[in-house]
């Protein structure tokens, strides 16, 4: 059986796919301000919250539990709206040896899709793939949604 997967999900949102890209390549520090979901997030390491060096404490709730780790941007692509981030340390750590979150903003006749995906390698079989990820993000998506419609 294979340690490692990939998992999406796509969610048809009111804001615009720049609205969305913006957020997440230059207010990523605004997240815990636009859902629940996200109980802090802070800069551990580095000067800008958006550069490929920095490091993110982030801490939210996963299936009913807080839950924590770290991130950094792996790569941003503008042209295509798509940015992937590295998740690891903190709770990540302890089930995965990889976890990659991608976003991609999808412009939709004046509104957009969001798609995430989630690439993973867990560390062994007796961990869960991370189905508890889409539930967050598409929910995080729809509160986060309502106010960058706002």
């Amino acid at each position: 059986m294979s340690l490692a997967g990939k998992i999406s999900i796509e969610i048809g949102v009111h804001a615009t796919a720049a609205k969305w890209f913006n957020l997440a390549a230059k207010q990523l520090y605004h997240v815990q301000n636009l859902t629940d979901r996200v109980h802090e997030t802070k800069l551990h390491h580095g000067q800008d919250w958006h550069h490929k060096e920095s490091i993110k404490n982030w801490t939210y709730t996963i299936d009913g539990k807080v839950t924590t780790c770290q991130e950094s941007i792996e790569s941003v692509d503008e042209a295509n709206k798509r940015i992937t981030y590295k998740l690891f340390g903190g709770d990540i750590g302890h089930k995965y040896k990889v976890f990659k979150l991608t976003l991609e903003a999808i412009d939709d006749r004046g509104s957009a899709i969001i798609k995430w995906s989630i690439e993973y390698e867990r560390i062994g079989e007796e961990i869960d793939p991370p189905y508890g990820y889409l539930e967050y993000l598409h929910t995080g998506s729809r509160e986060i949604d309502a106010n960058l419609k706002a």
